[in-house]
This record gives structure tokens, C-alpha cells and sequence, in this order.
């Protein structure tokens, strides 16, 4: 089946690490997502140590599964990397769908963790990573081999579609 079509929000993981490999593909189908006048503003994170993932859980009570997992991808954006101020938050959105679209077209799963706007949990995770202050964490997204299965939802809603007028 389709990953876009397929791909649910998966909390539960199994302890396989994931390759390299793996990671690198995820990696870059977030490098593949359109950004506004190609400013690609995302730096990504891979955390796999235990005592990482653990303190990352603590950014928010949604967090819990982030530290059962093998692997968390921190999402953030570079503000100085900005050709259009404000973007960067659209652009890293878009990066984060393209790799939770491929964590599910590799038979994995992930689910995404806000953490921008929210002043309380973007300043926690500056601060565990000393990042810089022009970098800022958009979401977290833990990644594994699922433990467990959801089947596909279709969302398709015709009252939310508009042709040529509201």
C-alpha cells in the first residue's frame, strides 16, 4: 500500500536498532521537501543514546514513547538560513512528513512530537543540546520497528472540499 495512505502514528517500538542505512534514507527524503526559494533551513539531530532519549521524553507529557524508542530525529529550524522570514516553520513541516512518509515505505514507524510554538519546550531542548540561538526545535520524531498495528484510516472528508468557490 501507499505510505502516504498508510503511515499512522506509531507509540510503540521494538528494541532493533535501525542501520545506518536506514537512517540515511530518512535523512534524505527530508532533504528532498520543498522550501520557500530553496532556503532548506533544517538541521536534524539523531539521537540514539539512552540517556538522551530519555531526557528528551521529559519535554512534554505527549513525549513518553521517546524514550522507548531506538531512535529520535529533533527536527529544528536555522533562522539565519531565512530568504523569507517566517518560512522556516513550513519548510521543516514539510521535511517531517517527507520522512515519516519514509519510515513507513521501510516497514517502520514514528510519530510526530510538536514542540514549536511552545516557549517551555523549545528552551528545554536548547538547552539539553546547547543549541545555538539561532536554531530552533520544531519536533521530535522517535522512530522504530513497530510494536504495534494500525490499520490504514481513510480521512477523505468531501464536506472539506471546495471546488472554485467556498
Amino acid at each position: 500500500m501507499n505510505p502516504v495512505f498508510s503511515r499512522r502514528s506509531i507509540r510503540k517500538y521494538t528494541d532493533q536498532p535501525l542501520t545506518d542505512e536506514q537512517i540515511r534514507l530518512i535523512l534524505d527524503a527530508g532533504m528532498c521537501a520543498p522550501s520557500a526559494g530553496n532556503q532548506q533551513p533544517w538541521h536534524f539531530v539523531v539521537v540514539k543514546d539512552k540517556l538522551m532519549l530519555q531526557k528528551m521524553s521529559e519535554v512534554s507529557p505527549y513525549a513518553d514513547m521517546v524514550s522507548t524508542a531506538p531512535l529520535a530525529i529533533m527536527v529544528c529550524g536555522n533562522l539565519n538560513s531565512q530568504k523569507y522570514p517566517d518560512y522556516w516553520m513550513i519548510d521543516c513541516s514539510a521535511a517531517t512528513e517527507n520522512m515519516l512518509i519514509e519510515i513507513a515505505s521501510l516497514g517502520l514507524g514514528a510519530v510526530w512530537i510538536g514542540v514549536y510554538p511552545k516557549q517551555e519546550r523549545t528552551g528545554y531542548l536548547k538547552k539539553l543540546f546547547q543549541l545555538p540561538d539561532e536554531i530552533i526545535p520544531l519536533c521530535i520524531v522517535p522512530v522504530g520497528y513497530p510494536a504495534e498495528h494500525k490499520e490504514p484510516a481513510d480521512r477523505f472528508d468531501p464536506a472539506k472540499v471546495h471546488y472554485e468557490k467556498w
